[in-house]
């Protein structure tokens, strides 16, 4: 029987090639780069954006049916997703008259490893703090 460590791929420590928050300071570049993403993350419509198209069955989902959805102009929406889709979180695809759009995994996958602290194991559900009921 090997002796040899097995190494876990996607978890990147700081010997990683991806190197986490805590783990090495962050360039300027990559602050710059990541701080375009967390802007687009950073507005309610957009997160929830994000959230029914990641969620849909099938993996994208027509401009169509995220419109209804929210309480706003087709050309807001139609905003939003393009800050979502400049951000490299989303791609979309044309076919006749309607535009669909899914998720780019690649950068949730991204971000993900960025925040991650390989050291603690992760929460549960996020739960509103007593008294905090906005």
């Amino acid at each position: 029987m090997s002796k040899q460590e097995l190494v876990v791929l996607g978890q990147d420590g700081a010997e990683g090639c991806c190197p986490t928050l805590l783990s090495a300071p962050m360039g300027e570049e990559k602050a710059v780069e990541l701080a375009r993403v967390f802007k687009a993350l950073g507005d309610p419509v957009r997160l929830r954006l994000l959230s029914i198209i990641a969620s849909r069955e099938g993996g994208e989902i027509c401009v169509c049916d995220l419109t209804p959805a929210f309480d706003l102009s087709q050309p807001t929406i139609s905003h939003h997703l393009k800050l979502l889709k400049q951000a490299g979180l989303i791609d979309s695809e044309r076919r006749g008259t309607w535009v669909y759009y899914r998720l780019l995994p690649a950068m949730t996958d991204h971000l993900s490893a960025v925040l991650a602290n390989p050291r603690i194991q992760p929460l549960g559900p996020l739960e509103t703090p007593v008294g905090d009921a906005s």
